[in-house]
């Protein structure tokens, strides 16, 4: 146990995402309360599924020559003899750092979404839908199979998942982002226009509505993972536009090991003609992504970064042009949906320096694997359809990581927590300026913050970090963020 709360500790004081500070004036502060009492509708928003198709390993090759349509018949079956056993050998093997997602507490999950939130309009998946080491795991598994194979398995796990998302909510939209473990061929690696984002892609576009212009979005998705849509009603003029992030993570290599810088640049490119084109037609947009722009908190303390001796912090993303992009573009942008920490967390950019453009409220989703010994967990959202907004939002966990004899259970309120009439800049600013100015956490929302950013623990780990933490969710640039803590240093 103390090995375990000592290695907590280290991921909380590192796996710290990020949002936005200042104070929200009257102007905003009113329109929020406006957007308030306008009809709402409830939807769904997921991350961080991790589904681990080898935790019975003795089904794993029925599962890789059968089709997907009866893979849930296979998963549901007793466990075998030996499960046990062979799963503890494939975690040692692959040098595992926690249980992803089983079948069972997959199914779990779905079902208390379904139960929770019986009416959602529409369902976000921020990424990662497949488990952490998946070649590692497949390898260990089924040995002697081809790159091909491989490609095809995690593809049809992703079909998979997928399938049963919409199977729990039938006619329901939903949207999905790849995250850097959604792959067919490694962690942080991928290459566009290959056979695994061809096939990700029908996955993907099955769940959309059926309205869109299926041929443009299989095309965009299998070239770079991004597809850009507009959303179904009850959303009123909003486009979603979808990113698969991991070309812009400084971890990114091709399927064969090598750098390519272009692949970050044609998606920013792509970005900037959708916004282009949502500006013409005077659309609202939400953006989804998997790895949050920003600190990377864990991995700067992690490997000891001196920041204030000029030390770089380590960042999520290689450049700032994607938050560029988004702040350049904040009145359009009323919403961005990222995960990747698996930490309920929120952010706010906004123009740092000398730059132009207003600020983005992100919303960084919990996970639902357990693999941090997190609690699993799901937000239900209250939208705006009317103005695109994110008006109040409830996370619900799990009393286990396992999904067998799970009971699930509400976690906390947005706007019961936080006395915030919506998920805006305006808000963001007021609660993060509060956050700011309690560097000790002894005001109630501070502590409620910390309470639950880790979902299911209440050890209270990152309250040593939380000034630096509050100057990570306001600066999403390294001269930022350093000016910040620096300067509450001294």
């Amino acid at each position: 146990m103390k090995g375990k709360i000592a290695s907590r500790a280290a991921y909380f004081c590192g796996a710290i995402a990020v949002c936005g500070v200042l104070a929200g004036n009257f102007a905003a502060g009113q329109t929020s309360r406006v957007q308030a009492k306008r009809p709402t509708v409830s939807a769904l928003m997921l991350s961080d599924i991790h589904f681990d198709p080898f935790h019975d390993p003795a089904k794993v090759r029925r599962l890789a020559d059968a089709p997907v349509s009866v893979w849930e018949a296979i998963l549901a079956e007793p466990a075998s003899g030996d499960q046990s056993s062979a799963f503890a050998a494939v975690q040692h093997q692959c040098g595992a750092r926690g249980v992803d997602t089983p079948f069972p507490l997959l199914r779990s999950s779905l079902n208390a979404a379904k139960r929770t939130a019986p009416d959602a309009k529409f369902i976000m998946v921020s990424g990662d839908l497949i488990a952490h080491g998946f070649g590692c795991r497949y390898a260990a598994v089924i040995p002697g199979r081809s790159q091909n194979e491989y490609a095809a398995f995690a593809a049809k796990t992703i079909e998979f998942v997928t399938t049963e998302l919409r199977g729990t909510f039938p006619g329901v939209p939903v949207y999905v982002a790849l995250g850097n473990n959604d792959s067919g061929c490694g962690d942080y690696r991928l290459d566009g226009g290959g056979a695994f984002l061809a096939a990700a892609a029908r996955s993907v576009v099955a769940g959309l509505p059926k309205s869109t212009d299926q041929k443009e979005m299989l095309a965009d998705f299998t070239a770079g993972g991004n597809y850009s849509v507009m959303m179904a009603a009850p959303m009123q003029n909003t486009r979603l536009i979808v990113l698969d992030d991991v070309f812009l993570s400084p971890k990114y290599a091709t399927c064969g090991g090598g750098h390519d810088d272009e692949a970050a640049a044609t998606q920013i490119a792509w970005l900037q003609k959708e916004l282009s084109d949502a500006r013409r037609y005077q659309q609202r947009v939400w953006v989804m992504g998997h790895i949050p722009p920003g600190v990377d908190i864990y991995s700067t303390f992690a490997k000891m970064r001196n920041v204030c001796a000029n030390d770089k912090p380590e960042m999520f993303l290689a450049s700032g042009k994607l938050e560029d992009v988004l702040v350049e573009n904040a009145d359009l942008v009323r919403l961005g949906i990222f995960a990747h920490t698996h930490m309920d967390e929120l952010r706010l950019l906004g123009p740092e320096g000398n730059a132009r453009g207003g600020e983005v409220a992100i919303k960084v989703v919990a996970s639902i694997s357990p693999v941090n010994g997190n609690s699993p967990s799901f937000t239900v959202a209250r939208i705006d359809p009317a103005a695109a907004t994110l008006t109040d939002y409830s996370v619900f966990s799990s009393s286990n990581g396992t999904g067998i004899d799970t009971s699930w259970s509400k976690e906390y309120g947005y706007g019961q927590t936080y006395h915030q009439a919506a998920f805006t800049p305006a808000a963001l600013e007021k609660l993060i300026e509060e956050f700011r100015a309690d560097p000790n956490a002894k005001m109630d929302v501070s502590r409620a913050y910390i309470n639950d950013f880790f979902v299911g623990d209440r050890s209270s780990l990152i309250k040593p970090l939380w000034p630096q933490y509050v100057c990570a969710l306001r600066h999403s640039t390294s001269k930022g963020f350093r000016d910040c803590i620096c300067s509450a240093s001294q």
